[in-house]
């Protein structure tokens, strides 16, 4: 992108303006702009004063704007959006992840302990290694990996690596005794410990709620690792063009990281938090003594967990899987508690929003979603259910009924689609039914779920507009009926994205008084083939009328 220098272009748009600007803008894009506004839906250019959008139109109109101290952005050939967010987040965790060891690009057992041994030769003796984001479906035959795998190069350093779903992690001896995890624990409900059919032993694979003691035995991080983790995300999404997240399943801890960002103005994206739903009590009280925020950092509501992941073999289905018959997923939270704690955060006035992702997992929370609604009256409450990821066409139509909110994450899809049929067998045909949410008037939130997908919305439009998986194997398409539109994935990215956190009339459009967010892409996505959507690029990023961050 070239940026002209503010003085230099000032001068430059004046002149063709053949004026002198009156009351001129802090910031001038100029470029071919999607607003998202069926109104106008296209201008080129935008005029920003601080916070806010200040006009958009034509060029020469627009140029009239620019002073002496107009900072201007010329983004030739490219496009410019509205600000885009991403709908499903766990932000901390992704500020971690992006120093620690790197397990998804493994594509076998040697390589996952390749990488792995590399990394620990690095540690200090004592130090927990967390992260990885394995995905044991990139390896010839699909092993689950052990921790006889890992203690050999590990001796020194307790490990617990998650699988990129986050549902399932691999711990090593060190961890598993840290934990008090032997082969005589007791069932954990609502999780599986994974044991050797020979032995009895743990193999170190933990899913869903038996990864809890290890997690209670991983000790607490310190104010300023947050710190630095938060900075390295910030500056990372900031890239990404993104502008404002939701982070569900917040603890507190990254609350207060945020908090402490605003506070020292390091704070370049906005951010919708929902700690567990357990805690709704502890997130009423604070919304009731201090309110639930602003624009930039907002205490939106509580976030439950129904299921757990379809590569995890734990989302829950009505019928076993096609591949391990024995089991048709787990119930991750007792349906009693779930009622329970829905009901009265709803009743607190907070917004919730549920995980759910295979069939009956859904059925469950459209059920209890649906119950609570009635019993406590009709408001604007916007449930929402993460993921939402295998439908029945009842389920579909139950949403749009009920007014429940798909936040949806298509990366997945193309990911997902490599195996997911030998999980689903037919079933699989209600899988990420983007295009059918649509027709029945869903609003659809798309995000990653980072890390368990990469935070670049630019992917995620290209994985629904194409829905070509990762492997190649389905060029066309998987489930091609299925496929949306450019416009219909940018609007699930912006305008569906506020509306899922209340934030519409604010944000999500290009439109006069808006919030002055924006994307500089150097490609126009409505007018280059949908395979090269994965190539674009983001030139810049400006969050409340400010560049966070431009392209080298």
């Amino acid at each position: 992108m070239k940026a002209v220098s503010r003085r230099t272009s000032a001068a430059l748009l004046l002149a063709l303006a053949g004026c002198a600007a009156t009351d001129p803008a802090d910031l001038v894009v100029f470029g071919r702009a999607w607003t998202g506004d069926s109104a106008q839906p296209f201008v080129q250019a935008v005029a920003t004063r601080g916070d806010t959008i200040i006009a958009l139109g034509d060029s020469a109109t627009i140029a009239r704007l620019v002073g002496e101290r107009t900072t201007v952005l010329a983004n030739g050939g490219g496009l410019v959006t509205p600000g885009l967010m991403d709908g499903h987040v766990h932000f901390l965790s992704g500020g971690y992840q992006l120093s620690s060891v790197d397990l998804r690009p493994a594509d076998s057992p040697a390589d996952f302990v390749a990488r792995l041994k590399a990394f620990a030769a690095e540690r200090r003796p004592g130090e927990w290694i967390l992260g990885g984001d394995w995905d044991h479906e990139r390896w010839p035959g699909s092993p689950l990996p052990r921790r006889d795998w890992i203690d050999s190069v590990t001796p020194q350093n307790p490990v617990f690596l998650s699988r990129l779903d986050g549902h399932m992690g691999l711990a090593n001896s060190l961890a598993l005794r840290a934990a008090g995890i032997t082969r005589t624990t007791r069932p954990i409900p609502g999780g599986t410990i994974v044991k050797d059919p020979r032995t009895g032993e743990p193999t170190g694979v933990l899913k869903d709620e038996a990864m809890g003691p290890i997690y209670a035995a991983i000790p607490p991080t310190t104010p300023a690792q947050d710190d630095a983790a938060l900075a390295r995300a910030l500056a990372f999404v900031a890239s990404k063009g993104v502008t404002a997240v939701a982070a569900v399943s917040s603890p507190w801890n990254e609350v207060a990281a945020f908090k402490r960002a605003r506070a020292g103005g390091t704070l370049t994206l906005r951010v919708a938090l929902y700690p567990a739903l357990a805690d709704w009590h502890r997130v009423a009280d604070t919304v009731a003594a201090n309110g639930p925020g602003d624009d930039w950092i907002r205490l939106a509501g509580v976030k439950g967990f129904v299921d757990g992941s379809l590569g995890s073999t734990t989302a829950l289905f009505f019928d076993p899987y096609e591949d391990e018959p024995g089991t048709t997923g787990l119930l991750v939270t007792p349906e009693d508690s779930l009622r329970s704690q829905i009901g009265r955060a709803d009743s607190a006035g907070l917004q919730v929003v549920v995980h759910a992702i295979g069939e009956k997992a859904n059925a469950l929370v459209l059920d209890i979603y649906d119950s609570v609604a009635k019993a406590h009256g009709a408001r604007d409450r916007r449930f929402r259910i993460e993921h939402a990821q295998h439908l029945r066409p009842a389920e579909v139509g139950r949403m749009a009924a009920q007014g429940v909110v798909a936040s949806m994450q298509p990366y997945h899809a193309i990911d997902d689609g490599r195996w997911a049929g030998k999980r689903l067998g037919k079933r699989v045909v209600n899988s990420y039914v983007f295009k059918s949410l649509l027709e029945h008037g869903v609003h659809l939130a798309f995000g990653s779920d980072w890390t368990v997908a990469p935070i670049d919305p630019l992917l995620g439009i290209y994985a629904a507009v194409t829905r070509r998986t990762l492997d190649g194997k389905n060029p066309g398409g998987w489930i091609p009926e299925q496929k949306i539109s450019v416009q219909q994935a940018l609007e699930a990215y912006t305008s569906g994205d506020a509306f899922g956190v209340f934030a519409e009339g604010r944000r999500g459009m290009l439109r006069k008084g808006y919030r002055a967010d924006l994307v500089l892409l150097d490609r126009d996505l409505f007018t280059i083939p949908a395979e090269e959507i994965e190539s674009a690029q983001v030139r810049a990023t400006i969050v409340g009328g400010r560049p966070v961050f431009r392209a080298p």
